[in-house]
């Protein structure tokens, strides 16, 4: 059965990325049952012009608001018909082949549901890209770390990655995901604005006993930070209140306080840290993280699929002490529990 597969770019005030990046994927996606969409998030530039006088053939869906990476894609697949969704960052140039041995597996592999491809850095197309890398996981205490990523350390691409395999979560940068699954886990959760979602609803999809791969036959390659550059506090503050959510929403609950209270207390060092490196907006960023979380944090116990909490879902018990103490900062020493 040939799966029908929509292709959805979500853009806020990126005309001059949409201009770069389109024709890569006009180029490169002209598969059979495939459709372009630009989800707009209510940009105010000309972006939408920019798309009607150029691009005639992409669909455009016009959300009212910008709410978000979360909200924006839960608004815009709405009005989108596929079996498969390939959420797209308008900063991604994409490659030949790069959708074949995706849907492939989406095809013979009913238990798989969402996949990433190699994410490789566009500004230094030998080394992997942050956001995803080759596959993600997380730590004990909800630390994220990619093969070929962990922490601000990037490995060089040398093909070791070219594989299929399992992983915990897979990157919001190109994400694919079954529709029916999308919906049936009520998308992304909005209350994360960006940062962290897909990490969310990997792990609830996780908990549902479903699967979710990297293919490394398949290469796109990723800017990063086109919209939220790496030093900017809010991307800090965002990531460790998101970090925070995903915990209380996911962890069972014979273990949950007891990892939420070592996470905050590594959090504190994060911030110490950040204070000796002279970044004290950082350390800011993660007091207010703490912060909103503590305002929020019956909220997202309320959250909570009390039935289908996993167990052992990390690779390593801390991420934080393999790394900073261990000095373990390439994928295949990196992993020991």
């Amino acid at each position: 059965m040939v799966l029908k597969t929509a292709i959805v770019i979500l853009n806020w005030n990126g005309k001059n990325l949409l201009e770069k990046f389109l024709p890569s994927i006009l180029k490169y996606s002209n598969l059979p049952n495939t459709e372009i969409f630009v989800a707009d998030n209510a940009s105010t530039d000309n972006s939408i012009t920019f798309l009607k006088e150029n691009y005639p053939t992409i669909q455009i869906i016009k959300n009212k608001v910008n709410g978000g990476f979360a909200k924006g894609y839960n608004d815009a697949l709405k009005h989108v018909n596929a079996d498969i969704f390939c959420l797209l960052n308008s900063d991604i140039e994409v490659t030949k082949n790069w959708l074949q041995p995706i849907i492939s597996i989406f095809e013979n592999e009913k238990d798989t549901v969402i996949i990433q491809p190699k994410i490789l850095d566009y500004k230094s197309n030998l080394k992997f890209e942050y956001a995803g890398a080759a596959g993600g996981f997380i730590d004990k205490y909800g630390y994220p770390f990619c093969r070929g990523r962990i922490f601000n350390e990037i490995e060089k691409d040398t093909t070791q990655f070219n594989d299929i395999k399992e992983i915990f979560w897979a990157s919001g940068a190109c994400f694919f995901i079954r529709s029916k699954v999308f919906f049936e886990s009520n998308g992304f959760d909005e209350d994360y604005f960006a940062h962290q979602e897909e990490i969310d609803l990997c792990w609830r999809v996780q908990n549902k006993n479903k699967i979710i791969k990297y293919v490394g036959l398949s290469t796109v390659y990723h800017i990063g930070g086109a919209t939220l550059k790496e030093t900017n506090p809010k991307k800090t503050f965002l990531n460790f209140r998101n970090s925070l959510f995903s915990l209380v929403k996911n962890l069972p609950k014979k273990s949950l306080f007891s990892i939420i209270f070592m996470r905050l207390i590594l959090d504190g060092v994060a911030g110490i840290k950040f204070i000796f490196e002279l970044k004290p907006k950082h350390t800011f960023a993660i007091i207010k993280a703490h912060f909103s979380f503590y305002k929020n944090l019956n909220k997202m116990l309320n959250k909570r699929d009390k039935a289908n909490q996993k167990k052992d879902y990390f690779l390593v018990k801390s991420a934080v002490w393999n790394y900073f103490i261990l000095k373990k900062k390439i994928f295949k020493n990196f992993i020991i529990k």
